[in-house]
């Protein structure tokens, strides 16, 4: 008969994970509904109350505001965006083969990845640069949502908004559901989050402004430290926390406290992003088929990921709960890997 998974057991996982020559230091927080198994293990230069950037994982609050003020009947998921947003900063935002599709986003849309719209992060500028190649070369550079807006108009959207069949992972469109938050609320979005952070009592958790003393671990694109203090201080969205914090979050999160439980199955509407990701409605989820797991069999894990390798994912068939990073922006992968060990050292 399997043992129980221990501490000892997240322990050994999360040391090996630092003897690859890519990864400085690590932590990993498991925890079950029913409070069998609720351990934290840290590896390296990580402890387990230290602060790190988590990335896209940010995406998935954002997401809980907004399905939030869905839930209150605050919005609807097919209002148009055109609703929210100014005539200037929506004008030529989204023209697709001549024909402008501008007005024809809806919120569900840039929840679900399925707009359509330019990536400002990943896709290529009309100077032929990449921003997130230029991050990763350790260009630092700032990204407000002015500059975003402007740019995105300059460039090649990938599909009509809603085409059936269509998805494209966009940073661009949780920048827009910011704004659409603070039309909404009439604060500014850094404060809406503050709030969310107050509310759940994340003591540890802020958003990064470029006025906090720095002292979230340092972010490593290979072997070296990539300072990208300029573009995570400039959106007004992105995320220092710990494990812990980012546990209570997801915790909230997939118990209802945003958005009812009882109806959390109806934002697992799924599209194709990239493999071996899918996009539901404000959520991601991380499936390996068989064929790449020896015919092994390993259970849906729904939340979300970051390109540092920063994780928080709820797998539903084993009331699991998994926060954490590895915090290397060349290897994410290897948070999933050790994501997949766990899972498979667990007791169903």
């Amino acid at each position: 008969m399997k043992k129980k998974f221990s501490k000892s057991d997240l322990d050994t996982i999360v040391t090996n994970i630092s003897k690859n020559k890519l990864i400085y230091g690590a932590v990993f927080y498991v925890s079950s509904d029913d409070g069998s198994i609720d351990y934290i293990s840290a590896s390296g230069n990580m402890h387990e109350n230290r602060h790190y950037y988590i990335a896209s994982i940010n995406k998935l609050i954002i997401s809980a505001l907004i399905l939030r003020l869905y839930s209150e009947k605050k919005l609807g998921l097919h209002d148009k965006i055109a609703r929210y947003l100014s005539t200037e900063n929506l004008d030529g935002l989204h023209t697709y083969k001549d024909t402008d599709y501008s007005r024809d986003i809806e919120i569900i849309h840039l929840l679900s990845h399925t707009s359509g719209l330019p990536d400002y992060l990943e896709d290529k500028q009309p100077n032929g640069r990449i921003a997130m190649k230029d991050l990763e070369a350790g260009i630092d550079q700032s990204w407000p949502i002015s500059k975003v807006l402007v740019e995105v108009k300059k460039m090649q959207p990938h599909f009509p908004p809603g085409q059936k069949g269509k998805a494209r992972y966009i940073d661009t469109n949780h920048h827009l559901l910011g704004l659409i938050i603070e039309q909404i609320t009439g604060i500014p979005m850094e404060r809406a989050l503050e709030n969310m952070f107050h509310e759940l009592d994340l003591t540890d958790t802020y958003v990064f402004t470029g006025e906090q003393n720095q002292d979230f671990a340092p972010i490593y694109y290979k072997s070296e430290i990539r300072d990208i203090s300029l573009f995570v201080a400039s959106t007004k969205y992105d995320i220092v926390s710990t494990a812990r914090n980012q546990m209570m979050f997801l915790k909230a999160f997939f118990n209802g406290h945003f958005f009812p439980k009882h109806r959390l199955e109806e934002l697992e509407r799924w599209n194709r992003i990239f493999f071996p990701f899918k996009y539901g409605i404000g959520i991601q989820k991380f499936e390996i088929p068989r064929i790449f797991t020896l015919l092994k069999t390993f259970p849906k894990m729904i939340g979300h990921g970051g390109s540092t390798g920063s994780v928080a994912f709820y797998v539903p068939e084993r009331n699991l709960y998994i926060t954490g990073t590895v915090n290397q922006q060349a290897a994410p992968r290897l948070a999933y890997q050790a994501m997949m060990k766990i899972i498979n050292d667990v007791v169903k």
